[in-house]
């Protein structure tokens, strides 16, 4: 903008914060353009000069101009709004805030806006999303911690409703879906702890109803195969078992005979409840036994340098789902809307 423009804009400014929310008609008046060339541009219609689409989209920006959804919504049938289902559960840290960071990066550029909804670990909420459908709540939905067939994937392929998962399923109907390569996380992970010469290895899977837990037992036991190793899987754990009994099983199992020397943990707070069960038996890391975790923050690395760790990148996820469910909202093809994440053996870079 020109010092002129500039100068108009804070003038603008000033006269609405005293006169109330800004409107198109705020816009048309400061930089001189018909109301209809002002919505053209903030639509980003190609038919506006690339110009004046900045010019418009940097005088909206200074003096906090936001639409009016329920307008648009009359207009174009479309809320702007994406609705995301997250899971409380303590395993993953920082999972939803991970996960939430990477869908703002992909729709930091876009009209579009989050609504977050608690997805508690006893159910698959599908209440809330036959909610979100019949009352037209968003435009689309992003959720995790599928089943193989998941009802809330059902629901939502009935009704014709955009959606991406964090997770796959089992349905002979493609859907649009990123996922972390669980096999080949528990393939890697118990590999490694073979390979450090571990004589019995164990590994605490997830829920049996999620389709991930397959895909990780699947990858556990291909490596016991291969090696020819002892192996034992608690039956009275999995990942939503809170720390505590993590660290008392692993207590008692490791002060009874023939107890497990290698643990596959899927993150890093059973890997830190694993190290504090095995500690108070007065068992030493990397001496009577190893870990291999999954990671998806800095933290267990900070506090236990020892334990090897294979990452998992949630804001690449959340962001690969939010570019996804865009292009499915615009009418792209499921089958052409997938991605399955690798392990990524060390930390990326900030």
């Amino acid at each position: 903008m020109s010092p002129t423009e500039k100068s108009a804009v804070r003038e603008a400014v000033s006269n609405v914060s005293r006169a109330g929310k800004p409107t198109l008609k705020t816009i048309a008046e400061m930089t001189g353009l018909a109301i209809t060339t002002v919505s053209r541009a903030l639509g980003n219609a190609p038919q506006i000069s690339e110009s004046t689409r900045r010019r418009v989209h940097a005088v909206a920006a200074e003096i906090g101009y936001l639409p009016d959804r329920a307008a648009q919504r009359l207009k174009t049938g479309r809320t702007n709004v994406i609705s995301v289902l997250l899971d409380p559960h303590e395993e993953i840290l920082g999972f939803g805030t991970s996960i939430m960071h990477g869908l703002a990066r992909a729709l930091q550029a876009t009209s579009y806006h989050l609504i977050v909804t608690p997805n508690f670990l006893d159910g698959s909420n599908v209440d809330a999303v036959n909610y979100i459908i019949r009352n037209g709540m968003a435009d689309g939905l992003i959720f995790s911690r599928t089943e193989p067939f998941d009802p809330r994937v059902r629901l939502l392929l009935e009704n014709g409703f955009p959606f991406v998962t964090h997770g796959r399923t089992e349905f002979s109907t493609p859907h649009a879906f990123v996922d972390y390569d669980n096999f080949a996380f528990a393939y890697e992970a118990t590999k490694r702890l073979i390979a450090k010469g571990r004589r019995k290895v164990t590994i605490i899977l997830p829920p049996r109803r999620l389709t991930f837990h397959q895909y990780m037992l699947h990858g556990f036991m291909t490596a016991v195969r291969e090696a020819g190793v002892a192996y034992e899987i608690p039956e009275t754990l999995d990942l939503d078992s809170p720390a505590d009994m993590i660290r008392d099983h692993v207590r008692r199992r490791s002060a009874e005979p023939d107890p497990p020397d290698g643990y596959t943990c899927p993150g890093e707070v059973s890997a830190l409840a694993t190290i504090t069960g095995m500690s108070d038996n007065g068992l030493t890391l990397c001496a009577e036994y190893d870990i291999v975790a999954k990671q998806t923050s800095r933290l267990l690395s900070q506090i236990q340098p020892k334990v090897e760790t294979i990452y998992e990148d949630l804001p690449a996820a959340g962001e690969a789902m939010g570019r996804l469910l865009l292009r499915r909202i615009a009418g792209e093809n499921a089958e052409d809307l997938t991605m399955l994440l690798g392990p990524q053996f060390g930390f990326p870079t900030p």
